[in-house]
C-alpha cells in the first residue's frame, strides 16, 4: 500500500473524527458560560485607544470635551 493510500484511508476516517471532535469543542468553547463579557472586551479593544472617540448618546458631533 502506497503512502497516498494509506493517508487518504487515515483522512477518510480518523481524521474525519478527529476534525469534528475539534470543531464541536471550540464551538462549546466559544458558547460556554460566561465566555460573553471577554469577547465583549475583545470586540472593543480596536476602539480603546482612539484619539478621538465616536459621537455618542448625550455628545454633540463636534465632539467638544
Amino acid at each position: 500500500m502506497s503512502t497516498y493510500d494509506t493517508l487518504r484511508h487515515f483522512a477518510d476516517s480518523w481524521g474525519l473524527l478527529f476534525l469534528m471532535a475539534v470543531f464541536i469543542f471550540v464551538i462549546i468553547w466559544v458558547l460556554r458560560p460566561g465566555s460573553g463579557r471577554v469577547y465583549r472586551q475583545q470586540s472593543e479593544i480596536p476602539f480603546k485607544h482612539e484619539d478621538k472617540p465616536a459621537a455618542g448618546p448625550g455628545r454633540d458631533s463636534a465632539g467638544g470635551d
